[in-house]
This record gives C-alpha cells, structure tokens and sequence, in this order.
C-alpha cells in the first residue's frame, strides 16, 4: 500500500460544490465546526480515506472497539438561501510528514474535483495568546482579492504578512491556485491547547454567513460552557497551589533570623 486509498461508499451527483477542510489541528478548532455542521444539518457520508501518510496506529473507542486512523468525506444538497452543494473533509488525523501531506491532500483534491468544485474553504485555529479569549475573533486568508472583500464585509479580521498556514488547511489552497481553484482560510482565535468550542462557534458563525445559511449553535454553545467551566477549576486550582506554596515559605521565613 502505497498510495491513498479512497473508498466510495456512495455514488452521488453533486452541482459545483464548495470544498470544505476541517481535519483536527490548533483547538480542534475547524474539526468541531464542521462536525457541529454533520450533525445539525445531517450531513451523508460518502467516502473513506486511508492512507500510509497516517500515523501507525489505531483508536480504542469505548467498550475496547478499535477503530482506523481515516479521513471521511461527507455531502450536504441545496444548503442554505443559495441552495448550495457542500464536501466535507474531516477526520481523526492529518498525515505526518510534510511528503504525506503533499500526496494525500493532491489525491483528496483531485478526487473532489471530479465534481467540479466551486470553491475551497480550509477551517482550523489560530493561536494569538496562550491564555482563553472570551470573544475569539475570527481571521482570514484567500488566494484572491475578491474573496478578501467577502472577508472584509463579513467582518473577518484578514491576516497580513505574518506567516503560513501550515497542514492541511494552508496546503489544499495552494493545490487549489495550481488547478484555478479559488480557496479561503478561516481560522479561530485560540490557545490552541484544549478543544476550542468557543472558537469553534466563532468561525462557524462567520462561515454560515459567508456561505448564507443558518445554524443552531446551542450544543456549541453547550459545550463552550463546559469548555470555560473546565478552565475556571484549572485556574483555581493553579492559584491554590500558588498560594499554598507562597504560604508555605512564609512558614519558613518565620524560622530564620
């Protein structure tokens, strides 16, 4: 085995799609949104990617059933007031080398774009502070200026002259510019250390804009609770311990002099 294997579970017709990359990176940031996007706009699954590019290994779900390390492709018809066709790409990996990353991502593309792909969107995180952000914003990226302006007039904080994008979400764009395909970034804001569902809500609301659909957030929302909740108690615990070992001292300093 030495190329991607891509199995089709289910033949489908789809009208100029827009491509979707959501594969787990900074804060499962875009995975969670386009998982959120699966589940709350019921979303088919119609392909399978399995490839040597993935890490050596496999997951133990619940109850001890193991699972593959793979990249799934899903559909969605006639979304939102453009009735628009949407491919998904999620997954519970990314290749590992910078050589898998190239090969697996141009099989991917070159797969979608047998139904001639309108656009392409790569999602993911963005890390601007090591510490939570109450209000992540969301940044962006394109490979033309006319996505820029959209970027703009979706309030999208546009990312100037600081660097790449790297994995799958910088490389598909690039692919993408090769075959005349127009491509746009959006990453949210995060510390990129725990799964993000605030900036995971962020984006995808930014996106439901950009793309003119609707989207209940409220199990993201849900699960941003959960997510500061969870926070919250690390940082009391931090500050306890902090203040347990500055009294700790205090008790020492008594015993000198």
């Amino acid at each position: 085995m030495n190329t991607t294997e891509i199995t089709v579970l289910e033949e489908i017709e789809l009208d100029n799609p827009i491509f979707i990359e959501a594969l787990p990176g900074l804060g499962h940031v875009g995975k969670l949104a386009a998982d959120h996007m699966i589940d709350e706009l019921g979303a088919t699954k119609f392909a399978e990617i399995y490839s040597p590019t993935f890490p050596p290994q496999v997951l133990v779900k619940e109850e001890g059933i193991i699972g593959n390390m793979l990249n799934e492709l899903y559909y969605l018809k006639d979304v939102g007031e453009d009735n628009l066709d949407l491919i998904l790409l999620v997954g519970n990996t990314q290749a590992l080398s910078p050589e898998g990353q190239y090969l697996t991502c141009k099989e991917i593309l070159e797969f979608v774009n047998q139904f001639d792909i309108d656009r392409i969107y790569t999602l993911g995180g963005m890390v601007t502070s090591p510490q939570p952000v109450e209000n992540p914003k969301v940044f962006g990226a394109a490979t033309c200026e006319e996505n820029i302006e959209l970027l703009k007039e979706a309030e999208v904080e546009i990312r100037s002259n600081d660097g790449g994008i790297v994995g799958a979400s910088g490389l598909f764009l690039g692919l993408g510019i090769r075959q005349g395909i127009q491509g746009t970034c959006l990453m949210g804001e995060t510390p990129g250390y725990f799964i993000d569902a605030e900036a995971a809500e962020a984006l995808l609301l930014k996106l439901s804009l950009l793309l003119n659909f609707e989207i209940n957030t409220d199990k993201l929302d849900e699960r941003a609770e959960e997510t500061r909740q969870m926070i919250a108690k690390a940082q009391q615990m931090e500050q306890d311990l902090i203040n347990k070992a500055n009294a700790g001292n205090a008790d020492d300093l008594r015993y000198i002099g």
